[in-house]
């Protein structure tokens, strides 16, 4: 394959050597996954995008710096990013080990200690490639009805996907969030934590990959674990273990993950749309 210039600079200036092969990675609806294996031994991970929106790369470098910086899980290191790739450390992933989901739980409960006085991030940045707003708000409920709730609701109107009466229903849950969600700190989240972005890596042990950071409800992550298939009961019972949860914290993950699935609206197109409405309809 072609490399980016700068990344096959990069790998010259660190001893790595030419490419001696490469082999795609699975998945990848976004982007390019591509595994490298150097003439020095080193093994790295390339992703890649032709048509990246601006920043994208950047804004995922700095989450995994964030992420990593807490040493609750394992992320992968980054090597380098450009415009149109990001070079990181290849976790090599395995088969998961016993006892992956207890420490996965446990590792994202550490995770979610991490607080900040106020929601948002220091950058805005994407959940998958749509925009993220992230600007800093003190009151979490405006945050979420404002920067993730209506912005998702807003985009998906403008491209034709929800009307004009679909939108007002949206608005009128996200005012009543005070009333359906219980107070909770500004907690670090990977914020896209479904089931494919939490891998295991060469030794089996949990690792998460593809994140878009901000500072949130730790509900709302724990929500987006059951969305796309789902994480298993052990999971869960060692996150609580470590982070008690309020009761009803499941009773609330339809309305977290409202905001994802309005990504996904916005992302894939139509097949989403029942899903979004069947949630605010319950409402």
């Amino acid at each position: 394959m072609k490399l980016p210039a700068a990344v096959t600079e990069w790998l010259a200036q660190h001893g790595h050597g030419a490419i001696v092969s490469s082999s795609l990675a699975a998945g990848g609806c976004i982007n390019n996954g591509t595994h490298l294996l150097t003439q020095s031994g080193a093994c790295f991970f390339l992703k890649t995008n032709s048509h990246a929106p601006a920043g994208m790369f950047a804004r995922e470098a700095e989450g995994l710096a964030a992420l990593a910086a807490t040493a609750s899980l394992r992320v992968p290191a980054v090597h380098l990013a450009g415009p149109d790739f990001l070079l990181l450390e290849d976790l090599q992933p395995a088969a998961r080990a016993a006892g992956y989901w207890p420490a996965l739980g446990r590792g994202l409960a550490k995770l979610h200690q991490h607080t900040s006085p106020e929601f948002g991030f220091a950058h805005d940045n994407y959940i998958g490639s749509t925009p993220q707003p992230n600007g800093w708000l003190a009151d979490g409920y405006a945050f979420f009805a404002e920067r993730r709730l209506g912005y998702q609701a807003h985009l998906a109107h403008s491209r034709g996907l929800l009307t004009a009466d679909e939108v007002a229903a949206i608005q009128r849950l996200a005012a009543r969030l005070p009333q359906l969600v219980p107070p909770q700190p500004a907690s670090l989240l990977h914020g896209d934590l479904w089931a494919g972005n939490a891998i295991a890596d060469a030794h089996g042990a949990p690792a998460l990959i593809d994140p878009a950071v901000y500072y949130g409800w730790a509900e709302a992550e724990l929500a987006m674990t059951a969305l796309f298939g789902g994480f298993p009961p052990e999971f869960y019972a060692a996150y609580a273990a470590e982070r008690p949860l309020e009761p009803g914290w499941r009773e609330r993950f339809g309305l977290y993950n409202l905001y994802h699935l309005l990504n996904h609206l916005n992302l894939f197109g139509r097949s989403y749309h029942e899903q979004v409405m069947e949630i605010v309809d319950s409402y």
